[in-house]
């Protein structure tokens, strides 16, 4: 059993909390998400282009659960010992944040990883490496990002470390906690303290977005409805 005295204390998702998750997914969108951080002086937060939804139309929203898993050349006693502990801790309204440092050998996750992950009511997963089991995570649909597929088991080529705990994914810093917000152009982590700022800053720029839009169609010049809007 792994030291958990460093891990942030998580609790599950509130009813509150998932009815926000599913006006985000509806409403929102990365690209705003993204336009809100940079305003509040956050940059950075859009994970590397190379993490892409496996099938179309893949959206999620939801708390981080982070999990360290690292390349390995050698099989421990019980390899899956921390993995099996990572996945059992999962809460309501979290979304899986897999952190493999790009690996290209190891595939730490696949459909019966899902299949318990959203028993446990997981929002979906983010890995910054390789998953399996594809068209079974379809079938089931769980949503799930990724940088590839690859057929392969995590033993003897990985290893899950820590999970729970400040990670590194696909360039962006994400801790327990921060809100996860992906669809077809990305994943976006929202830093857990500037959550409720973002979000409602998203909010104003797509009411924004809409009447920009509106006018557009009708024939206005894009710079005037710029200046009116500050919003492209």
């Amino acid at each position: 059993m792994s030291d958990q005295k460093h891990r942030a204390q998580r609790v599950a998702a509130t009813s509150e909390d998932l009815a926000l998750f599913e006006k985000i997914e509806t409403q929102l969108y990365s690209a705003v998400v993204s336009d809100a951080l940079d305003e509040l002086g956050c940059p950075g937060q859009a994970m590397h282009h190379s993490v892409r939804p496996l099938w179309p139309d893949v959206r999620l929203v939801g708390w981080a659960r982070t999990i360290e898993c690292v390349d390995a050349d050698e099989t421990p006693g019980n390899p899956y010992a921390v993995e099996i502990e990572a996945v059992d801790s999962i809460l309501e309204g979290e979304v899986v944040v897999i952190s493999t440092g790009g690996s290209t050998q190891n595939a730490p996750w696949g459909e019966l990883l899902s299949t318990a992950a959203m028993a446990r009511g997981a929002r979906g997963a983010v890995v910054d490496g390789l998953v399996r089991d594809v068209k079974r995570m379809q079938k089931m649909g769980f949503p799930v990002y990724a940088t590839g597929i690859k057929p392969v088991d995590s033993k003897g080529r990985g290893l899950v470390v820590d999970y729970n705990i400040p990670i590194k994914c696909a360039g962006v810093h994400v801790s327990p906690g921060d809100l996860i917000v992906g669809d077809y152009d990305g994943i976006v982590a929202v830093p857990a303290a500037i959550a409720s700022e973002a979000i409602e800053l998203a909010w104003k720029k797509v009411s924004g977005e809409n009447h920009s839009r509106e006018e557009l169609l009708r024939g206005a010049y894009l710079r005037e409805v710029y200046d009116r809007y500050g919003v492209l």
